[in-house]
């Protein structure tokens, strides 16, 4: 890559989503309610129910934008450019759409997790210290594993310190000494910042008489807890460059990546993640200016919007009621302003999930579960107590919420030509769209139209899996059928309903409408011989 322009240190505070910048007023007003969201982006998966250590699932960690070292990462081979965050990445990019005024500045706070072990160690017969699985002291379980610290950095770029002069030329004072002398080359390379993380490490003593979990440590024997942090440097790299518009558009580059050069390629990925920058995420504001959305662009940016290259995240509007002042660029794929459901109590580290389902299988854990879990993390040991002591009206409300009323039309009298069943009957029944019937409509195979009633052969195709078709396919394979509807869906693809000529129950199931469905390139006509129509 093409060196920067400038390399300037950046700042990164300890705890991320303290809000303290919004209110100096140096952000957009929609970061404040953005946080909200990229705050369940940034602990997405953290842990899962039922939040016990020992639980399979809480056993392979970190699954989003996680940004390892380079040379680990390139030793598992390529890594596809895609949007997707889910995979093991050194670098993410983003880039998106802003209109700018001349004085306009673009806010930018890089957001994401370090990693940190929590260990639990004892005092052996030599006074060294070493790593026990489990230890009881002060009345309280405690479990070694691994932790997370919110780190998040942020800077503030003024356009003139961007963009390059030539395309600033209607916008700023070419003499401007922020602007003077700033060629294209400049621009695109933009400006550069260095992050770096310390490592560090804190020790808490515990009572003396803890003992580890099936072991014996002898009277005396000292007990602690070790909180470590390995260090972590990045480049962040901001740049704005003319869009292809026909009118003045800007496209905003931000790029990401991890500068760790000691890792060996051949480490374990706990090892790497130690030197890994993890939920990776940002959130881009725009003073004096607005972003436009990627997924919903205006018709004369649509050729910007193809020339906008996203990798291992993608950036959608959040600003606050609908406003284009943020985006959040998130390694999880979001649609256009998102938000957290107000009836949620609180972060459950399953933001996809249903609130209710997952409240009420965490209330019925057992004591033991509740207990591990509470050891295994202060995170998850709030959402027990939280869920524990969760009000019946707040539990009640998570059942579900209308977002929206609207009054329903009253049925008039039936159009001229139109019956008047037609005219009452709800959308959602068959008989509400009089353009399809799968009763009698058809489609052709090979040449042959098959309705209902007619003869096929079934032909699974592949499902794209690594062992190919699943196991209900291969039993389906050569085997004959007939037709039982043929439909069409909003989409206007066609689907194929058939019940088997050898099952002894396609009586029932054709009396049910339980039926097996294929589309049309999935079957083939019979014509003659036995299996005809």
């Amino acid at each position: 890559m093409t060196a920067p322009s400038a390399r300037t240190t950046l700042h990164v505070d300890v705890g991320a989503g303290t809000g303290a910048d919004e209110a100096g007023g140096s952000c957009p007003a929609g970061f404040a309610s953005a946080r909200a969201v990229a705050d369940a982006v940034l602990y997405e998966g953290y842990l899962l129910y039922p939040y016990r250590r020992s639980s399979g699932k809480n056993r392979m960690r970190w699954q989003f934008g996680v940004l390892a070292p380079r040379r680990w990462v390139e030793a598992g081979g390529p890594v596809p450019r895609t949007v997707a965050g889910s995979t093991d990445a050194w670098c993410q990019q983003t880039d998106c759409l802003l209109e700018l005024s001349p004085t306009a500045s673009v806010v930018v706070r890089l957001r994401f997790l370090q990693l940190q072990r929590r260990s639990v160690e004892v005092r052996g017969a030599d006074g060294a210290f070493g790593e026990v699985d489990a230890l009881k002291a002060d009345g309280a379980a405690r479990l070694s594993f691994d932790e997370a610290v919110p780190r998040e950095a942020g800077l503030t770029l003024d356009l003139a310190d961007l963009a390059d002069l030539a395309d600033l030329a209607d916008l700023a004072d070419p003499a401007d000494p922020a602007v003077r002398g700033r060629s294209a080359e400049q621009a695109d390379r933009g400006e550069s910042f260095s992050l770096s993380l310390p490592g560090g490490m804190e020790i808490e003593p515990l009572d003396d008489r803890g003992n580890p979990a099936g072991r014996d440590v002898g009277r005396g024997g000292a007990a602690r807890v070790v909180r470590r942090r390995w260090p972590v440097s990045a480049t962040v790299r901001v740049s704005v460059t003319r869009a292809a518009a026909p009118f003045r558009l800007y496209r905003l580059r931000l790029v990401v990546e991890n500068t760790v050069a000691d890792v060996p390629a051949g480490a374990a990925r706990p090892m790497a993640l130690r030197r890994s920058m993890i939920a990776t995420h940002s959130l881009l504001g725009a003073c004096g200016g607005r972003f436009l959305s990627l997924l919903d662009p205006p018709t004369w940016a649509a050729g910007a919007t193809r020339e906008c290259e996203n990798i291992h995240t993608f950036p959608v509007l959040a600003g606050a009621d609908g406003a284009p002042d943020v985006m959040l660029s998130s390694p999880i794929i979001l649609y256009d302003h998102p938000r957290i459901a107000p009836e949620s109590p609180g972060d459950l580290f399953d933001a996809t999930e249903i609130d209710e389902i997952l409240s009420l299988r965490t209330l019925a854990l057992t004591d033991d579960e509740k207990h591990e879990a509470r050891a295994t993390d202060r995170r998850a040991a709030e959402i027990i107590d939280r869920v524990d002591g969760i009000p019946r009206d707040t539990l009640a409300r998570l059942h579900g919420a209308v977002r929206s009323l609207r009054p329903v039309p009253s049925v008039g009298a039936a159009p001229a030509g139109v019956p008047v069943a037609a005219a009452t009957t709800r959308w959602w029944e068959p008989e509400a769209d009089r353009s399809v019937r799968p009763d009698s409509d058809s489609v052709s195979l090979d040449g042959v139209m098959i309705a209902k009633g007619s003869r096929v052969r079934l032909h699974p195709r592949d499902r794209g899996s690594s062992c190919g078709s699943d196991a209900h396919d291969m039993f389906l394979r050569g085997r004959e059928a007939r037709v039982q509807a043929v439909f069409l869906d909003v989409d206007g693809a066609w689907h194929v309903a058939v019940s088997l000529d050898d099952d002894p129950a396609a009586e029932l199931h054709r009396w049910y409408g339980r039926h097996y469905y294929f589309a049309p390139e999935e079957l083939a006509p019979l014509t003659d011989g036995p299996g005809a129509s």
